[in-house]
């Protein structure tokens, strides 16, 4: 079976993702923060018939992502597809945005795919693999009240095409998938204010869907960025 790693995976699109790939036939290794939940999707997921395995993980915390990666990875299972899929949001004026509130979002939203890519991308070396990061439409245009999120978003985007340009030599393909809005628990996160219509997002399900299908490309080709929208335009 295909292995996929997958960051955020406790809640929202990455546990629809879990789920759709587990269903799917693939091996999964699970990230999250909250033990709980990923256990209990971890324990749902072996009825399935897939090799599961997972590690809590804090990924705001940068001293723990390298360790808790490598101890991952021990279990004998190699990902031939990460998802860089967990990230935050944060809203308000970007210049009277607090100096620990904005290192925590490049940590989360930026930093932390660098450190999980340093920690996957030698072992995938080996046999080629494929890279899938979770952006946003905010990577292509100025939201007032989201600016620093634009701003980390911009910078996941260059980071994926930088990573795909060096990577291509050792057959690692890197990719992103631009989101509109989605109906996640981002939005009842306390870092952001907004009052969208959650109705009119795009489901968890469509973008697992997405994401599946960007990982069953043939290792020949890839699909370099794949922009989901909602019917209704940009909220």
């Amino acid at each position: 079976m295909p292995t996929v790693l997958i960051t955020g995976a406790s809640k929202g699109i990455g546990e629809a993702t879990a789920k759709l790939f587990a269903k799917s036939g693939w091996d999964l290794l699970l990230v999250a923060r909250t033990e709980s939940r990923l256990k209990a999707l971890s324990d749902e997921l072996r009825l399935t018939g897939s090799k599961i395995h997972y590690k809590i993980l804090d990924l705001s915390q940068p001293a723990e992502i390298a360790p808790a990666i490598s101890d991952l990875l021990a279990n004998k299972l190699s990902p031939s597809v990460l998802i860089n899929n967990a990230g935050a949001a944060w809203t308000g004026d970007l210049i009277s945005m607090p100096i620990e509130r904005w290192d925590w979002l490049i940590q989360m939203n930026l930093t932390s795919v660098f450190q999980v890519c340093a920690s996957v991308v030698p072992s995938m070396r080996r046999k080629g693999g494929l890279i899938i990061n979770v952006s946003s439409h905010a990577s292509r245009n100025a939201f007032p009240q989201w600016g620093a999120y634009c701003i980390t978003k911009s910078a996941l985007a260059s980071f994926t095409k930088c990573l795909s340009a060096e990577e291509r030599i050792n057959d690692i393909r890197a990719c992103t998938i631009t989101l509109g809005s989605v109906n996640t628990p981002l939005w009842d996160s306390d870092n952001v204010h907004a009052d969208f219509d959650r109705d009119s997002m795009i489901h968890v399900d469509k973008v697992a869907a997405e994401l599946l299908h960007l990982a069953e490309q043939p290792s020949s080709q890839v699909i370099e960025d794949l922009t989901l929208m909602p019917a209704t335009g940009a909220f």
